[in-house]
């Protein structure tokens, strides 16, 4: 079990990171190689050995975190996620395009991945954002924690879920993924579209 000072509820780990650390609220984790969380809609063999550090919640909630990504590889990412089983989950993701240019991209996995890229950022980090609000789930991203952009908003199926991070190094050897400022809100979002 981990604890994190941010956050009222034990987090595991599942699988294991190749490194993995907490101090001073800076969440530092580094993935192995090949590592994925993605059910191809092409039919290709589904990946889901992302190294993922989740916990139990119930209700209406927002968590949001500083995600700073030591970009080595294509689709290195550092990741908020929600979590029920291998065939329905979602992310949000800080991400390197194939094209070399940091990215926000979001999967939404119901039997498949439905992958969408959203829009390029300049730098190696930014703010993560990924509330659940009655039955649905909402992802934001923002510069600065003062304008909220967003991203999607979606359901899953019905049921328990487990929340938290991910990180992952799909085609590479590994990187550093640092999760700070990082904050759990036990209330509803009141307007998706309001930049809040």
């Amino acid at each position: 079990m981990v604890r994190l000072n941010e956050i009222p509820y034990p987090l595991e780990w599942n699988p294991e990171p190749v490194e993995s650390s907490y101090e001073n609220g800076v969440l530092r984790a580094v993935p192995g190689p090949q590592t994925d969380l993605f059910v191809d809609p092409l039919g290709r063999a589904p990946i889901l050995n992302a190294p993922k550090l989740l916990f139990d919640i119930e209700g209406d909630f927002i968590l949001s975190s500083r995600v700073k990504v030591g970009f080595q590889g294509t689709y290195d990412a550092g990741i908020l996620a929600v979590y029920q089983h291998e065939t329905s989950w979602a992310k949000l993701c800080f991400e390197m395009s194939p094209q070399g240019q940091p990215m926000v991209v979001s999967v939404v996995t119901k039997g498949t991945s439905d992958d969408c890229n959203s829009l390029p950022i300049e730098g190696n980090q930014i703010y993560l954002r990924l509330s659940h609000i009655g039955n649905a789930f909402a992802f934001h991203y923002s510069l600065d924690t003062k304008f909220w952009h967003m991203v999607r908003v979606f359901r899953l199926e019905p049921g328990p879920f487990k929340t938290g991070f991910l990180v992952q190094a799909p085609v590479g050897d590994g990187c550093t993924v640092e999760f700070s400022e990082i904050r759990l809100e036990p209330r509803r979002l009141n307007d998706i579209r309001s930049g809040e």
